[in-house]
């Protein structure tokens, strides 16, 4: 199920659900695996994948 997931910061907000295909990465910027189509977030107007959604929540609090 794709996710509608908005990173502190970014300025912009989903106008609807965030899709894999958009995604600007192949592998999750913290483990190096496959990114998942529930793992994905909106950063500075790009859709970013990581690999679950703890590597996701992670990623926005860093980003915060």
């Amino acid at each position: 199920m794709p996710t509608t997931e908005v990173i502190a910061g970014s300025g912009k907000s989903a106008s609807g659900p965030l899709d894999l295909a958009h995604a600007v990465n192949d592998c999750c910027p913290w483990s190096g695996k496959p990114i998942q189509a529930d793992s994905l977030a909106l950063y500075q107007g790009e859709v970013v994948g990581f690999c679950n959604p703890g590597c996701r929540d992670k990623f926005a609090i860093a980003a915060a």
